[in-house]
């Protein structure tokens, strides 16, 4: 186990190396040289490792998030399409957060993102206070909910 989180990137940039390029004796020689070189020079870009100390959990939280996307996707789909009907009320929300491991954070940033209809419009480290723009800002309670306890309560878990 100890090995397999050295190996993980040298061996993911291989496979798509060989699935981009197709299995021949060179392709195979130069994704394996590649995918070393190219591991060895992260190295220094990566000051903090990040941890996985909960994988089904980590797996429990994507399928929450793409029940999520699929559901944003259709309510912004919803209000596109029938804006007058549907009156969006746009606004930001401040969201007192916990979560302090930055691959968390970054993980928060890229689930709030991936979600249409939700963005990322800052973070102040100072008071830990992340502000979102939401699409229909109808009921405040949920987004805090949604936010704090179905996606920081398990990154917490799974990074910290």
């Amino acid at each position: 186990m100890k090995y397999l989180r050295f190996t993980f990137l040298p061996l993911l940039l291989f496979f798509l190396w060989l699935l981009l390029n197709g299995f021949s004796t060179a392709h195979v020689a130069l994704g394996a040289v590649l995918a070393i070189a190219l591991s060895v020079a992260a190295i220094p870009f990566r000051p903090i490792r990040a941890t996985l100390s909960h994988p089904f959990l980590a797996l429990r939280l994507c399928w929450h998030v793409a029940v999520d996307i699929v559901k944003s996707n259709y309510d912004v789909g919803r209000i596109v399409l029938f804006t007058q009907r549907a009156q969006p009320t746009p606004g930001f929300l401040p969201i007192p957060l916990t979560l302090r491991d930055p691959h968390g954070l970054a993980a928060l940033a890229c689930i709030i993102t991936y979600t249409p209809g939700t963005v990322w419009a800052g973070f102040d480290e100072s008071t830990h206070t992340l502000t979102l723009h939401i699409l229909d800002l109808k009921d405040e309670q949920f987004w805090l909910d949604t936010i704090q306890k179905r996606y920081q309560g398990p990154l917490i878990e799974i990074f910290e």
